[in-house]
């Protein structure tokens, strides 16, 4: 697949119902980071397996490495982690 329609296909994803969740520093400074491990990252929310295979697919055509997915409610959730991941997935959907 082309790069212009995986970042398509990605951003439509993501604006349908992916979130970021990010690194809350206040609690960074107050617990530390041993105690306090979350970090940044994106997760995007399929509705079925087979979305769930189409996002992993993807993201590692992207040249990204997404984590396992969990669900919640009756759908999927696909964790992308990292500062860095993050900010490079925001960048390629335009973000």
């Amino acid at each position: 697949m082309k790069q212009n329609s995986v970042a398509k296909h990605l951003r439509e994803f993501f604006r349908r119902n992916g979130y970021v969740r990010w690194q809350d520093p206040t609690r960074v400074n107050g617990e530390g980071r041993k105690r306090y491990k979350k970090g940044d990252e994106v997760r995007l929310v399929a509705n079925s397996v087979r979305e769930l295979r189409l996002m992993r697919r993807l993201l590692r055509e992207a040249g990204f490495t997404p984590g396992r997915h969990f669900t919640k409610g009756s759908q999927y959730r696909l964790p992308l982690y990292g500062r860095d991941e993050v900010a490079r997935f925001l960048e390629l959907i335009g973000a």
